[in-house]
Formats: structure tokens, C-alpha cells, sequence
């Protein structure tokens, strides 16, 4: 009788295991976030100056790259360096948007950083979420790039992020 439920045990035990691996192996093929190669969505965000707003209104006319990000976030400060030089380069030929996240902060702080430290891109504040949730987003320090065709061609997460070899995806 033991045998035969631990038989059983066993059997469920592999059939976890085999479940987790190819959920991780998925996680692999793309960490997280939006799908690559879907349509990016638009999502109601507000300008920092609190008027209301859609990501929607920087897509299709060329490549994106967005980033969603906090003050307070660490990853995001490590990521500056990349971004400016980024900036830099693709200055002109790409748009770059951040999307600020709400939690722990308000539109008022996140002008405040902008202006403190003047990122040149477009700003936003995803205040109830819509952006975050349309665009599945993990984490703080998020990256998504988009070609003129509004697809989703790049995601990323993290402080060590290729964003040259991820526009140039959109090119």
C-alpha cells in the first residue's frame, strides 16, 4: 500500500518537475514583459504635468525605446550611462520614452528628478497602471523597443542591457 502511493508521489513529483523546467526554459527563450514580435499597446498614462495622455501617441512613426522606471530604482541609475550615450547616438532617429511608475512616488518627484537631471526623452506617469500591465512589465529598469511598424522587437530587464544591438533591432 505505502509503495503504491509513494509510486504515485513519485510520478507527480516528475510530472512538477518536468512542468517547471519547461516553464523555465520558456522564462529563457524571454525573461519577461510583453511578447516580442506582438503589437505594442497603447495604455492611458498622464504627462507629468498631470494632463492625460497615451503611449499609443509615440508609436508608428518611427523606432521606440521605452523604459519604465522609478527614482528610487537602482538598476535604473546604473542604466543612465547606457541611455544617455544611446541618446546620443541614436539622437534624431529614435524616440526614447520613460515611463515613470507610480509606486513610492508621485508625478511632482519625478518632474522634480527630470529636471534635476534632465533625461531627454519623453515622460510620462503610469499613475493607475495601465502601462505597466498592458506591457506585462516585471520590474523597474524595464526596456521595451519598438520599430516604426509599432512591433515589439526587444525586451529587457536589468542594469547590463545592450540597448545599441536592441535599437538597432528597430532600424
Amino acid at each position: 500500500m505505502v509503495l503504491r502511493y509513494g509510486a504515485r508521489l513519485g510520478k507527480y513529483v516528475v510530472a512538477v518537475l518536468v512542468l517547471l523546467t519547461a516553464l523555465g526554459t520558456r522564462a529563457r527563450a524571454q525573461d519577461s514583459g510583453i511578447e516580442v514580435g506582438s503589437k505594442a499597446p497603447g495604455a492611458a498614462v498622464e504627462t507629468l504635468d498631470g494632463h492625460a495622455a497615451d503611449l499609443s501617441s509615440v508609436l508608428g512613426s518611427g523606432p521606440v525605446l521605452i523604459q519604465f522606471w522609478a527614482t528610487w530604482c537602482p538598476t535604473c541609475k546604473a542604466m543612465e550611462p547606457a541611455m544617455l550615450a544611446a541618446q546620443q547616438k541614436y539622437a534624431g532617429k529614435v524616440k526614447f520614452v520613460g515611463v515613470a511608475v507610480s509606486v513610492n512616488q508621485s508625478p511632482r518627484a519625478v518632474q522634480a528628478f527630470v529636471e534635476k537631471h534632465s533625461p531627454k526623452m519623453t515622460h510620462f506617469f503610469d499613475r493607475r497602471g495601465k502601462a505597466v500591465d498592458a506591457y506585462e512589465v516585471p520590474a523597474t529598469g524595464f526596456v521595451v523597443v519598438v520599430n516604426k511598424a509599432g512591433i515589439v522587437v526587444y525586451t529587457g530587464l536589468g542594469a547590463q542591457q545592450d540597448l545599441d544591438a536592441a535599437i538597432k533591432k528597430a532600424m
